[in-house]
């Protein structure tokens, strides 16, 4: 059974990266995934585990921004009877839990600095210490990561361990965002849709061609969450109905328009230009603007993230 189907679409883009995921998955390696908020980053992370060695084994999943610092640290390794006020009894953490299996910590940018320096023990030496214990114990668990911030930025600021940085990093996959794989749009809401109609018990509505236009030139900045989000909607309140641009949410028709560039926005000089010249500076301002994110960039000036790359090293630029 090939667990990456659950992934929907077949877009270059998304084709690249399951590819690599799939011989990631055949690994033990620790694995970082990257994109922007609602770009599958868990849907992924299942996929692999599920298709690796371990599936037969525990998957745990933490979002390290949903708990305070004060109990994330004994979640994670637990904690040891009267440690702190209201350890009552002795507490088995995520990594015992998780033993033989695979831990998927999501928003790993918003884990302590306290708690990174854990981590990196536990990924160095395979040991975990539990809140008010001194013998630490050992435990195998692969770990998967993921993240929609750009952690360099925060190993600049001082928010984030660039040793543990290097140790998660082992292989980094990152999602493309929505807006770069916009061919996949029609197969994803056939998808929903079904989905939808099966869990609502409603006839599916049918999207234009219209529609489906409009919903491609939208910039999807929650991506395939809201892509999922505005289907169940649709199937709910437009059951059975041909959906037409003007049936869509008011901010689907003016971004659209609004994000597409004129035909005439750049008047060529009398004079001409050196179109090398424009394009490495272009991808100079886009790069900065972003902080160096490739794919926002590629996003930025309408290019797949893989073209970008290809330019970049065209013109010379740090790989």
């Amino acid at each position: 059974m090939d667990h990456f189907n659950a992934i929907i679409g077949q877009s270059p883009a998304l084709d690249s990266l399951i590819r690599s995921a799939k011989i990631v998955a055949a690994t033990d390696v620790t694995v970082l995934l990257k994109g922007e908020t609602g770009t599958g980053k868990e849907v992924l992370a299942t996929a692999i585990q599920q298709s690796s060695a371990r599936a037969d084994k525990a998957f745990i999943t933490l979002n390290c921004a949903a708990l305070p610092e004060s109990l994330i640290e004994s979640e994670l390794f637990g904690h040891k009877k009267g440690s702190f006020t209201g350890a009552t009894t002795d507490k088995q953490g995520l990594f015992q839990a998780a033993d033989g299996g695979t831990l998927f910590l999501d928003e790993i940018n918003s884990l302590p600095l306290s708690i990174q320096a854990k981590l990196l023990r536990f990924l160095e030496s395979g040991e975990c210490l539990a809140v008010g214990d001194i013998k630490p114990y050992k435990v195998d668990v692969r770990v998967i990561s993921a993240t929609n911030a750009d952690l360099d930025r925060h190993i600049k600021a001082g928010e984030f361990r660039s040793d543990l940085y290097f140790r998660l990093n082992v292989v980094p996959l990152e999602l493309p965002s929505l807006a770069q794989r916009t061919e996949d749009i029609e197969a994803l809401i056939k998808h929903f849709l079904i989905l939808f109609e099966n869990a609502h018990s409603l006839t599916a509505p049918k999207f234009s061609k219209s529609a489906l236009k409009t919903l491609k030139a939208y910039p999807w900045p929650g991506n395939i969450r809201e892509l999922r989000n505005l289907c169940e909607r649709l199937s709910i309140l437009l059951a059975g109905r041909v959906i037409e641009p003007e049936n869509l949410p008011s901010e689907f028709t003016t971004k659209a328009v609004s994000t597409t560039p004129a035909a005439t926005d750049f008047t060529l000089p009398e004079t001409g230009l050196k179109l090398d010249i424009l394009e490495a500076d272009l991808i100079h301002q886009a790069l900065n603007r972003t902080n160096g994110n490739r794919s926002k960039s590629a996003k930025l000036l309408g290019i797949s993230r893989d073209t970008l790359l290809y330019r970049m090293q065209k013109h010379g630029f740090a790989m």
